[in-house]
């Protein structure tokens, strides 16, 4: 029963992630058309693919990534901690090609942080309660 229940947990962590970087990648290429550029072909599937990519990358390659940056992140008092993000938008970029692409490190850095921001709204305002209340 408790796994069918971190099951359900799980997909709704994914389904609110996907939604979440959805958004948050068709405002900012809406907002700014020039620096970043998000193909609109087959309705919105490399949109839709980005979303999955950052979110893979960010349960896989970030924790390794962070653990490795560590003594530059305690140098800078958690300044680069940002920067990880760039790195998985800037993979993303280079994995999609032509379909997705983001021009210039402030664009890449302020996607980052509206990501970095969205993932903590998620995490306290849905995930972390729905884990409460499967405790209670």
């Amino acid at each position: 029963m408790a796994s069918k229940k971190h099951t359900m947990y799980s997909l709704l962590d994914w389904i609110f992630h996907m939604i979440a970087y959805g958004l948050i990648l068709i405002s900012v290429s809406v907002l700014f058309q020039k620096t970043i550029y998000i193909d609109n072909a087959y309705f919105g599937l490399w949109g839709f693919l980005a979303a999955i990519i950052i979110y893979a990358l960010n349960r896989t390659i970030k924790p390794f990534l962070v653990w490795l940056t560590i003594p530059i992140t305690g140098l800078t008092l958690g300044l680069f901690y940002p920067f990880i993000n760039v790195l998985i938008l800037n993979i993303v970029d280079f994995i999609l090609g032509p379909h997705f692409q983001i021009r210039g490190l402030f664009m890449s850095f302020l996607v980052a942080i509206l990501i970095s921001l969205m993932n903590e709204i998620v995490h306290e305002c849905v995930i972390k309660p729905l884990l409460k209340k499967e405790g209670s």
